[in-house]
């Protein structure tokens, strides 16, 4: 069937809306149901298409449940009457416990075709394995290089926007893809990134993958990175999040013109002007084929066979085997993992024996399934034909392992199979340890050997050479889910899997806060969609493993933007009754974290009580180390808050305690604490010492951040002695700095830096292009739909930065007016941000340009009480520009 005659598979179907939907919000469908007043049968039938039309009350209380207003409710009533809208332009969601969407993982360059490499020189490609061998696929690659390349020079993309890769699974779209990617990529002067959905993927979150393979902190520079050349984006697997996907690429194809996207799916995206490419199963030999190995290895589901056995015999398929190897392919239809599957069988067997043994078992293609889930249900059967082929012992290994949402690693495999003696409840799924892999003297399980048999089967798989680079078949995964839930063993295992992920989460805390940051939060990138996994399911089966997972993870939240999310989390363990005999430990520090996320969206007051009471753990306990992160976020929340002496005083505090145990990093941020509040008061020349300490003290502890911040507010204390030139130098070494280490919340605060020094230093066009860069950064795209948490709090258009920059270089032009009216805008943050000196010069600049004498006065009264409301000491030119003594 060709692209312009396929049917229309654009539209969404109720039961894959309302799974999506219920997911964006984080709730099981047992959650569901009971939100909604609803039974779990029906939503689970819901979504799973057993019921044509629900009732329109249980649609209502669906709605009302999932929380959907406006075109989400008319979508969601739409699809329950059959009748699915079309898809949306993107409005990018928030991000909730949801799986990841992740790249795919790039190996060292160099190895043997089959692993992964880069497909072209650093820089230029992320995330793209090289292709491995592709049988029978010859004239789809040239056909859609073709359709890639058409009328591009030889430095240019097509641009033909989306092309969807769409077929069965198992077919060999992902194959076929990077196939082709491998032969256009030279066309693509911006480079080649790859990425795969996993279910339940966000928007935010193939923005946010988007923009890594690209190597940018942010979606909104995406335009600025491709603007060089036209660029390529493989997106593997869309159909498991086809409403994230269609508004994610969406928003990319419009946003970045430049950027082509090759997609591999189920069903395609639904865009207009969406290529839609069919990918069929490889041709098999007729009926009546002749037995002769040459003849029949002319038709590339026999070739494929036959490479793949290569792999697992030595020995050639012998003449009496032909008939046995034209009626495997034939029965498997064609269908590369099918194929796949069956030839493994050739280590033990002889294509006679697995004709006649499971021949009758395997999947039969050989007439076109009547639906797409038939198709399912037939994959299920071949994987199932594999799975049976394993011991006991290893199929309930195998079902432990379908736990994993995402690549793994040795590490977490063997944390799932072998026993642990700390959770005895988990250990009712025995598994022997001589039956599925080597135990070494202290009794633990060597799990390599169980991989390197899975691996054998065809039913694991293994990229890159990174530590996560394991994952099982995805209908391998769904099989092994669904045999362990019929064993009784999915709480069970799920539990343990939480238990893994809280002792990860807990090992990594440690190294969240260091001059390992950067390494650690990649490292638990990879495995984000774990961690949201075992987050939503221990929440409600093993509150006690919740909390010592969220407890670990705040500084990963904060480092990605997802503190909204990861607050909520927090808020929601400590708050439930169960957890009230929690460790005082893990609770306090759980009360620390609440109070960190918080301040990165303007409520760190609203959780000084929680935090307070961490405090008072922590001394009681005797735990310096709890003390220390205590005081340092209450010394940042009293700050927010308006308690100057409060604030100073636990820095203070934290300063001495640090220096008596030898905790250098507390230390330092002491010190950069008490350089803001010296800034506060307008003693520049202690505010330099200090910082100059800063500096001193995060070189001894390897803590290159902590430098590019002391330089950073070094560069603010130039700016504010008047020496501009110097401000705008230093800020940009920064931010080239900042930009390496990938910390945009901390460059767009230099950027503001910059931009001001400029402008003051009457460098207007300059100053003007910052301007521009910084409002771009204001408010990232995946943090859009946070909560306001104060009625006239600024959005990204009044950001008291910008209205600064913006009423200088007015002042500058000689705009008077404009000036007056963006100096008011500034002025008008005071009390809503968690920098009121912005505000303050706003003041100073509203006495300064004030007409008439009375309006001067006023000014300058207000100027006096936001002084002193926020504890601030006009610098000596402030006062004389104010006409103050």
């Amino acid at each position: 069937m060709s692209p312009d005659h396929a049917p229309d598979q654009s539209r969404v179907g109720f039961d894959e809306l309302l799974r999506s939907r219920r997911l964006a919000v984080g709730l099981t469908q047992a959650e569901l149901a009971a939100v909604a007043g609803v039974g779990v049968r029906t939503v689970r039938d819901l979504e799973r298409a057993r019921t044509a039309r629900p009732q329109r009350t249980t649609v209502d209380l669906l709605v009302a449940a999932l929380g959907l207003t406006g075109e989400d409710r008319a979508e969601f009533h739409a699809a329950a009457r059959g009748r699915p809208a079309e898809p949306r332009p993107v409005i990018p969601r928030q991000l909730t416990p949801a799986l990841a969407t992740t790249a795919f993982p790039a190996g060292p360059p160099g190895e043997a075709a089959g692993d992964v490499e880069t497909l072209v020189g650093p820089g230029r490609s992320r995330g793209v394995p090289l292709p491995g061998e592709l049988i029978g696929r010859d004239c789809d690659v040239a056909d859609l290089v073709g359709l890639l390349t058409a009328g591009s020079s030889a430095s240019a993309g097509a641009g033909a926007g989306l092309v969807s890769l769409v077929g069965l699974a198992g077919v060999g779209k992902t194959s076929l893809a990077l196939a082709v990617a491998a032969e256009v990529t030279d066309r693509y002067p911006g480079g080649t990134g790859g990425i795969v959905v996993t279910e339940g993927s966000t928007v935010s979150d193939v923005l946010t993958a988007t923009a890594t393979v690209f190597g940018v902190g942010r979606v909104n520079d995406l335009a600025a990175r491709l603007a060089d050349g036209p660029a390529l984006l493989l997106v593997d697997a869309v159909e498991r999040a086809p409403v994230a996907m269609a508004d994610a690429l969406h928003w990319l194809t419009r946003t970045a013109p430049s950027l082509q996207v090759v997609a591999t799916g189920r069903h395609p995206v639904g865009l207009p002007g969406e290529r839609v490419w069919p990918v069929t199963p490889l041709e098999v030999p007729p009926a009546d084929t002749e037995t002769d190995l040459a003849t029949v290895a002319g038709y590339p589901a026999a070739r494929l066979f036959l490479a793949r056995l290569r792999q697992v015999r030595r020995e050639p398929v012998h003449p009496g085997e032909v008939g046995a190897l034209v009626g495997l392919v034939r029965r498997l239809g064609g269908l590369p993992l099918a194929i796949e599957l069956a030839a493994a069988r050739g280590r033990a067997l002889d294509l006679n024996e697995i004709f006649n043994r499971y021949g009758d078992r395997l999947l039969d293609l050989a007439v076109p399934p009547p639906s797409r889930e038939a198709v399912a249900v037939t994959l299920r059967d071949a994987v199932a034909a594999s799975y049976a082929l394993l011991t006991p012992a290893e199929r309930r290994g195998v079902r432990r392992l379908s736990v994993f949402r995402n690549r793994w690693s040795v590490e977490l495999a063997e944390g799932m199979l072998a026993e642990d003696p700390v959770q005895p409840d988990v250990g009712q799924l025995d598994i022997g340890q001589s039956d599925i892999g080597q135990s070494d003297q202290d009794g633990r399980v060597d799990p390599v050997p169980f991989l390197d048999r899975l691996m054998s089967l065809g039913l694991l798989g293994a990229r890159g050479a990174g530590p996560y680079r394991f994952r099982l078949i995805d209908v391998v995964r769904d099989l092994a889910t669904e045999r362990a839930a019929a064993h009784g063993e999915l709480s069970a295992i799920r539990r343990r899997h939480a238990v893994l992920f809280a002792r990860l989460a807990e090992r990594s805390a440690v190294d969240l806060a260091g001059p390992k940051l950067v390494t650690v939060v990649s490292r638990l990138d990879e495995v984000a969609s774990d961690l949201w996994a075992a987050l939503a399911h221990s929440a409600n089966d093993d509150p006690h493993t919740a909390l010592r997972l969220a407890a670990g993870l705040p500084r990963w939240w904060r480092f990605r933007g997802r503190d909204v999310a990861g607050r909520r989390w927090l808020r929601r363990l400590l708050d439930d009754p169960r957890l009230a005999d929690a460790d005082p430990a893990i609770r306090a520090w759980a009360q620390i974290g609440v109070a960190q996320l918080a301040l990165e969206h303007d409520a760190g007051p609203q959780e000084l009580p929680a935090v307070r009471s961490a405090l008072a753990t922590f001394i009681e306990l005797g735990e310096a180390s709890g003390e220390l992160a205590a005081r340092t976020v209450l010394s940042a929340a009293c700050l927010a808050a308006g308690r100057f002496d409060e604030a100073r005083a636990h820095s203070e505090a934290v300063l001495a305690l640090a220096g008596r145990i030898g905790r250098i990093r507390e230390m330092t941020l002491a010190q950069h604490a008490l350089a803001r509040h010296e800034i506060r008061s307008g003693d520049l020349r202690a505010a330099r010492r200090r910082l100059a300490a800063v500096d001193r003290l995060a070189a001894r502890s390897g803590e290159d951040r902590l430098r590019l911040l002391a330089r950073a507010n070094l560069a603010e204390v130039a700016r504010l002695e008047g020496r501009y030139a110097r401000a705008a130098d230093l800020g940009r070494r920064v931010l080239a700095a900042l930009t390496a280490v990938g910390d945009p919340s901390h460059r767009r605060q230099v950027l503001g830096i910059v931009g001001l020094a400029l402008a003051q230093d009457g460098r207007l066009a300059e100053a003007a292009d910052t301007l521009t860069e910084l409002r771009g950064q204001v408010m990232p795209v995946e943090m859009v739909d946070r909560p306001v948490h104060h009625a006239d709090h600024t959005g990204p258009g009044d950001d008291p930065r910008c209205a600064l920059i913006e009423a200088t270089l007015a002042a500058r032009r000689g705009e008077r007016e404009l000036a007056m009216e963006w100096y008011a805008v500034a002025a008008r943050s005071l009390g809503n941000g968690p920098e009121p000196r912005d505000a303050v010069e706003a003041m100073v600049g509203l006495v300064v340009h004030a007409e008439t004498t009375a309006s001067r006065a006023a000014a300058r009264d207000r100027l006096a009480a936001a002084c002193r409301s926020a504890g601030i000491t006009l610098l000596p030119r402030e006062r004389e520009a104010v006409g103050q003594e």
